[in-house]
């Protein structure tokens, strides 16, 4: 597939032309919001099989091919054109689809209230075809070792109907905050943890879970080993039921990292134990701080260079967001920008008629706007070049895969690219 960034005065005809497509095609694979009303720097998927690539200066056959994958030789074959013959900058070479190598997808979903949003439901059911596990979120584990049930509605049924394992997603939020008393006690009282354990058992065979995943956040250092012991007691009681268990994990740097998200997490214990886990590589741009990437790649990359020292790479999905914040200008502390899914994004930009930039060195989108009260705005979120650079990082690292949250905000372009860079694994039976 092509990735086409708008330019100045070009319009879905030009686009469909240059690429030999059609304008129907282009609206059906990106869901554009604003067919009318191209935003320049907005990023679209072109379906097409293969790319064109325009030459740059000081690229030559041999070095545009072996970025490719294939030989210079296949490479003049496929344009028709000699093999020593000089590229003339701005010259389009058709390169066919590379090799795709297995990988797999996680997707959390998160009912809130006291009912599932029927779109919900769509968005997973769309979602579950890209997927090899589904994450209700989630159950929360009480002091007692009993568990509080998420909503589960029909995402037990999308998951056997799309092969996806039912991942049971157990967290130690008390009124959601995550609790490290609450946390002391579930590691540490082992009569407590006898029958936390016993109930997860049972609930797991009640829906058909097949993966355990624990997201214990905020615990203590001091409970770091206990979390350890406890996470082996869990794993050889799930696989006698041949089940897996997984973890989520802090975005480390170090296993010496301060704080209390990252110093209960012993990367290599979880590494050895777990059969996999999620790294949560997201949230350097929150809601409630300054206006940045919420996944910057070049923090991303630090975090997972770190965990393949100590874990194996073929352990790791690495976490990835769905969403993006408007902020407010200027940021005031205690203010809180609104999250916007991709195609909002495209929409707010068409709106204030925004030119859509983009960060080389977060590999982010961004724009600026001012609203109707005369109030600036900056807002970042995920296109087409930016899942496109976490998902030539997921190759270069060797990562089992990726790890979505959450699902419910649109972004046509993140599953037309998954399906072009991936065979998707799928461990369920039908």
């Amino acid at each position: 597939m092509q990735i086409h960034v708008v330019q100045r005065n070009e319009s879905l005809t030009s686009i469909a032309r240059k690429y030999r497509t059609t304008v129907n095609d282009i609206i059906d694979a990106n869901e554009l919001p604003n067919p009318n009303n191209l935003v320049v720097g907005q990023t679209m998927v072109i379906p097409i099989i293969g790319r064109f690539y325009t030459v740059q200066s000081g690229d030559s056959l041999y070095s545009i091919a072996r970025k490719a994958g294939i030989t210079a030789q296949q490479l003049a074959s496929i344009n028709r054109i000699p093999l020593n013959q000089p590229l003339q900058i701005g010259f389009q070479l058709y390169l066919p689809q590379a090799p795709k190598r297995q990988a797999e997808f996680n997707g959390y979903v998160e009912p809130r209230g006291t009912a599932v949003a029927p779109s919900l439901i769509n968005s997973a059911r769309d979602a579950a075809p890209y997927l090899t596990y589904l994450a209700p979120f989630s159950f929360q584990a009480r002091r007692d070792g009993t568990l509080k049930e998420p909503l589960l509605d029909n995402f037990p049924a999308i998951a056997k109907s799309h092969q996806n394992v039912l991942m049971m997603v157990i967290n130690n939020q008390e009124n959601d905050q995550f609790s490290d008393e609450l946390g002391r006690i579930l590691l540490n009282d082992l009569s407590v943890q006898d029958k936390f354990l016993n109930n997860i058992v049972a609930t797991a065979k009640k829906y058909g879970f097949r993966d355990i995943h624990f997201d214990f956040e905020y615990i203590r250092p001091v409970d770091r080993e206990a979390y350890n012991r406890f996470l082996r007691k869990a794993k050889t009681r799930f696989k006698q039921e041949g089940w897996f268990m997984s973890t989520a994990l802090a975005p480390k740097t170090s296993a010496t990292q301060k704080g209390k998200w990252y110093e209960g997490h012993d990367y290599k214990a979880h590494g050895e134990i777990s059969d996999f886990v999620v790294i949560m590589t997201y949230e350097w741009g929150y809601s409630g701080g300054p206006a940045m990437a919420v996944s910057p790649i070049d923090q991303v990359r630090r975090v997972l260079e770190y965990a393949i020292t100590e874990m194996p790479s073929s352990k790791i999905l690495m976490g990835q967001n769905l969403y993006g914040y408007d902020w407010t200008l200027p940021f005031v502390q205690g203010t809180i920008a609104k999250a916007v899914s991709p195609q909002q994004a495209i929409q707010l930009a068409a709106q204030h008629h925004a030119a859509i930039q983009y960060d080389t060195k977060a590999q982010a989108p961004f724009f600026r706007y001012r609203d109707s009260a005369g109030k600036q705005h900056e807002v970042w979120f995920e296109d087409a070049r930016s899942i496109q650079a976490k998902f030539d990082l997921i190759k270069t690292l060797k990562l089992r895969g990726m790890s979505y949250w959450k699902l419910g905000l649109s972004f046509p372009q993140n599953w037309l690219l998954i399906v072009d860079n991936f065979h998707v694994v799928k461990k369920a039976t039908p």
